[in-house]
Formats: structure tokens, C-alpha cells, sequence
């Protein structure tokens, strides 16, 4: 877990045209170089130049609006025909959760995740951009936003032929509550990236029936975090899906996005980077402690993991990494955003370059638990081994609810994607089927976020 060099203050805070021209270099290496076109400049042959933002209009000392964001949304709707703008769920306080799908001319919104087949056979990587989770946290929503509409407007080879073979999926204001009022949490003060076993909240629903829909094979969560540690300041922390029963290639594939391709291209824009959870020497690299980061099955790039696809959480520093930076709060947010850019820059090179590997560990994790053999896992993480009373080293072969459980949940399991059969007025729920490990976090009474406790069934 070795950390880049600090750069000086100067490099850490490039001008203008410097940070342009390294963001430049850096996406025509990765052969993906429209995130580099500044949108006024971008030949789109359309009459009206491409929206902007309010972060963007304002360079910065101000994020964009709720309505603003509806605004711009809708004109990379109307401007551009691979895109597809809809709503997907509707907070507790009446505001939209929109999704935004940009893939080809033609073919935004046409991949409707039929089946690991179905997907192979068409050579489409389906991409899942979740932003601002928790909505004191607001730069992974800006790059979100540029993002789709760098995608729709470019013309350039690259950008064509990644879009050809690419469906990029973004909400880009997971909580639109709590980011109208600034808050970690959502109306009703849940942390969204805590509900995504629970189901309880409006915004954890309508984020795990798109992932049951869509079935995206890279689901990447853009985060921000706060602190004063010296040995927590990187601009850049990011971390894979932690829990034990997620599938190892899934795992491996998982890492290698993170340590292979985010980080490094973080990296060459200038940006200082580590792994989320853990601290270190700022002159040694060396670890020194573990702070954060488990294996909880509730948090998104976890439950993702367990679902099989390929998870990553990202979070840039909120708090001035320089002096220059302390005196311009509209440099320090710039430089919040530019670092997501350029972190999600690498996630679309690791797609493009690793489609094969992608499709082959996803794929064949997603058809594994058929298997029915294999312990459960109900604790631990990869850098934290299980204890033998968080082992289920003989699983049931299922789990039966009685009438009022089935009632009570089956709404829930079904948003998971659980296969479910009817039991009289009650459900059966067989751990043979593609979600096995995910059942009994669900539904095993040992489990610490299960949504019920159901009747181990040992023999089918």
C-alpha cells in the first residue's frame, strides 16, 4: 500500500491551463480523450454550445443548484440523442432521483441487462456512476454531471468507439434531500450507503432496482471525506469490496480497477492518492493503522460486490490540502472535482482495456452460486479473517417465512433480485440461485443486518 510522493504546493494546485494541458496528456494516453474537451470547444455540429453547470458557470465558488442540475439535464437530453434522462425514484420531501443513460446513438437506454448471455453476446460493458450519496458531499456530483455531458457531445474517435461498446449509467444526486440541505443524510437522517441491505429509504430502493435491472458489471461510488490527520491527507482514497463472499475474480478485478488504473490515473494528473480506511506515513508510506473500511454487506460497494459486479468507492479531501487553497474556497472545490475527473478517467481505461476479464469474472460469479456448496461468510473483510462464530460452514439449502415475514419482506427481496418461491401464504427462499451468499446476510438469524430472521430448511 505504497503512497506517491507529496508534490509541492504549486503542483498540487496547478493553473489553469497547466491542470489542462496534464488532463490533456494524460486521457490522450488512455485513448479516451473527451473528458479532456472543454464543452464550448467541442465540435458537435449542434447550433446551441453544450450546457454548463452552475459550478462550472460560477468557476467553482458555488455548486450547481437543484435546478440548475434539472436544467442542465434536460438539455443534454434534448441536445443530444445518446442520452436518456428519467426519473427513478422520489425522496420523502418530493424531489426526483434521476438517471441519466448515455450509450451510443440510438442505444441510450437500450440495454435493459437481459442476462449474462444476452450481455457477452453484444460485447457491452454496462457502467454504474452513483454520486453524492451523502449529500454534504458534493464533488463527485459536479464530475458526474460534466461527465454526461462530455459523453454526449463529443465527436472524437475514441470517445465513439468507447460508447459503441459502453452503457454508463449515472444518478448523478443519489440523495437529493440531503444534498438541498447539506447533510449527510437524507430527509429522514439515514445514511444512504447504510440501507442497502435494509431498503428502507426511498433512495437505497430505487438504487438496487436499477443494479437488479441493470445489472451493471462496474458499479464506482464517488464520495467525499473530511479530517486533519497528517496521515490521512491524500487527495484521492479509494477501496474495493471488502466482504468475504463476494466472488474473487470479482475481488481480484475489483482491486486491480483501483491500484491499476483510478489511482495511478489520479496520479498523473497530479494528484496524491491511497487506500480509504487506512492510515499512513507520510514519509515512509508505511501503513500505521486501520481506521475505516470493513467488510459491511449494507455499504454499496460491498452489496455491489456480493451481487457481482465490480465495486469501488472513491472519496476526494474536503478540507484545503495548501495555503493557496485556504484562502479560495473556489480553487479548493475545483480542486475537489478535477481529482474525481481524473480518477474516473482511469475507471472508463480500465474498461476499455479490460473488457474480457471484466465479462468473464462477473459473469461467471453470477452463474457460481448455482453450485449450491461453500461456506457463507457473516463477518470479516479481506485484510480481516472471519471468526469461526461468523462462519456458516454448512449453509441450508434455503430459508422458509411464514406468512407475515413474506408479507413484511418480500417487497425487499424482490428489489434484491432474490428468487423467492410461494409457500402456502409464506415464501421459500433457496440459497440455489445466482444471489446464494447474499440469502443469508438477508435472512439468517446470525446475520447482523438481516432483514428477518427465517426457518433454515437443511434438506430440499
Amino acid at each position: 500500500m505504497s503512497t506517491r510522493a507529496r508534490t509541492d504546493s504549486g503542483a498540487r494546485t496547478p493553473t489553469r491551463t497547466r491542470r489542462a494541458a496534464v488532463l490533456a496528456a494524460t486521457v490522450a494516453a488512455l485513448g479516451l480523450p473527451f473528458l479532456a474537451v472543454p464543452a464550448e470547444a467541442a465540435d458537435t455540429g449542434a447550433s446551441a454550445p453544450p450546457p454548463r453547470t452552475g459550478f462550472e458557470t460560477s468557476r467553482g465558488d458555488r455548486w450547481t443548484t437543484e435546478g440548475e442540475e434539472s436544467a442542465f439535464l434536460a438539455a443534454v437530453d434534448r441536445g443530444s440523442d445518446r442520452v436518456s434522462v428519467r426519473t427513478i425514484g422520489t425522496t420523502r420531501q418530493g424531489r426526483p432521483i434521476r438517471l441519466a443513460t448515455v450509450g451510443a446513438a440510438g442505444r441510450a437506454g437500450a440495454d435493459t441487462g437481459a442476462g449474462t448471455g444476452a450481455r457477452a453476446a453484444g460485447a457491452r460493458t454496462t457502467v454504474l456512476l452513483v454520486c453524492s450519496q451523502h449529500g454534504d458531499e458534493p464533488s463527485g456530483r459536479e464530475a458526474c454531471l460534466t461527465t454526461v455531458r462530455d459523453l454526449a457531445y463529443a465527436q472524437d474517435p475514441g470517445t465513439r468507439r468507447f460508447l459503441s461498446r459502453t452503457t454508463v449509467l449515472v444518478v448523478p444526486t443519489a440523495n437529493p434531500d440531503g444534498r438541498e440541505a447539506d447533510t449527510r443524510g437524507n430527509a429522514d437522517g439515514v445514511d444512504i450507503n447504510r440501507d442497502h441491505i435494509a431498503l428502507k429509504t426511498a433512495e437505497g430502493r430505487a438504487l438496487a432496482a436499477l443494479i437488479r435491472d441493470r445489472r451493471p458489471e462496474v458499479v464506482y461510488d464517488l464520495h467525499e471525506y473530511g479530517g486533519t490527520s497528517p496521515y490521512y491527507d491524500k487527495d484521492l482514497l479509494a477501496l474495493w469490496p471488502r466482504n468475504l463472499n463476494t466472488d474473487a475474480h470479482v475481488h481480484d478485478e475489483a482491486h486491480t480497477l483501483s491500484e491499476s488504473y483510478v489511482r495511478p490515473a489520479a496520479g498523473a494528473a497530479g494528484y496524491t492518492s491511497g487506500v480509504y480506511g487506512i492510515w499512513t506515513d507520510p514519509l515512509t508510506g508505511k501503513p500505521l493503522r486501520q481506521v475505516a473500511g470493513d467488510g459491511q454487506e449494507r455499504i454499496l460497494r460491498n452489496t455491489v460486490g456480493v451481487k457481482h459486479a465490480v465495486g469501488l468507492l472513491v472519496e476526494t479531501r474536503v478540507e484545503a490540502l495548501t495555503e493557496v487553497e485556504k484562502d479560495d474556497h473556489a480553487r479548493n472545490q475545483r480542486r475537489r472535482v478535477d481529482t474525481q475527473l481524473a480518477a474516473l478517467k482511469g475507471a472508463f481505461s480500465y474498461v476499455e482495456e479490460r473488457r474480457g476479464p471484466l465479462f468473464a469474472a462477473t459473469a461467471a460469479a453470477r452463474h457460481s452460486g448455482y453450485a449450491d456448496r461453500g461456506p457463507v461468510l457473516l463477518g470479516g473483510a479481506d485484510n480481516d479473517p472471519a471468526e469461526p462464530a461468523e462462519i456458516i460452514a454448512d449453509p441450508p439449502c434455503g430459508y422458509r417465512l411464514d406468512p407475515a415475514q413474506y408479507a413484511e419482506f418480500g417487497d425487499e427481496l424482490a428489489l434484491h433480485g432474490v428468487t423467492v418461491r410461494r409457500d402456502g401464504d409464506g415464501g421459500f427462499v433457496p440459497l440455489r440461485q445466482s444471489l446464494r451468499a447474499l440469502v443469508p446476510l438477508l435472512l439468517d438469524g446470525r446475520a447482523a443486518y438481516r432483514l428477518t430472521s427465517g426457518q433454515p430448511v437443511a434438506v430440499c
